[in-house]
């Protein structure tokens, strides 16, 4: 029940104290992160962690101002590929063909067949689809830092194509998708603090199927 106790502890903290969030709590939110499933094992996302304060200034500019951007410990943006190519696709797969110790083709076959369902479908799909696998792992990282007892506020509400020039993605062929401000919540100035969770009752949320 531990997880459970740590998600009704959770809130998306609407003021932080400043206070700096131990690189060891840090670290294992970021590893939960990382460890996140995906679709055929691709992870077509990275993550970048902010915790320049000159820059998180002018993030919150086009953030729509929001205080946790300058007053979190760490700032953490999901950055999706901006689309699937079969040389990204092959990269992968030698990379886990190498750590597994797999003969060279031994993923040959997936990888054209993925490709070929992939190629198709366009770019737009292709967007919609890298970003919703970072959200995959956006969500295990809200987890782990309940667990940690660390606050964390979701957010998807910046400029992209901002993001995207401060951070110089378009050179790395990515998006920014969503951000996550980590660090403590203040004493006081939180409408939101004190309120309780509410939540779609079980009955009308879950659909049984037997």
């Amino acid at each position: 029940m531990a997880l459970l106790d740590d998600l009704q502890w959770r809130y998306a903290t609407k003021k932080m104290n400043g206070q700096p969030v131990p690189a060891d709590k840090l670290n294992y939110i970021l590893e939960a992160a990382r460890l996140a499933p995906s679709s055929s094992g691709l992870q077509p996302y990275r993550l970048f962690v902010i915790s320049n304060k000159e820059l998180l200034d002018k993030i919150k500019v086009f953030s729509f101002n929001q205080s946790q951007i300058t007053d979190c410990s760490h700032l953490l943006v999901w950055a999706a590929w901006d689309g699937y190519s079969y040389e990204r696709i092959n990269d992968v797969f030698n990379y886990t063909i190498k750590e597994r110790g797999l003969p060279d083709d031994a993923m040959n076959d997936y990888k054209q067949l993925l490709w070929g369902m992939y190629e198709p479908l366009g770019e737009d799909w292709h967007k919609s689809h890298s970003a919703r696998q970072a959200y995959i792992s956006f969500g295990l990282a809200i987890a782990a830092a309940a667990e940690q007892k660390v606050d964390a506020t979701p957010m998807e509400g910046f400029e992209p194509a901002q993001m995207d020039a401060i951070l110089g993605l378009d050179k790395l062929g990515l998006k920014s998708v969503v951000i996550l401000p980590l660090g403590y919540r203040a004493d006081d100035g939180d409408w939101l603090v004190n309120l309780k969770k509410v939540r779609t009752p079980k009955e009308q949320f879950i659909t049984e199927i037997a």
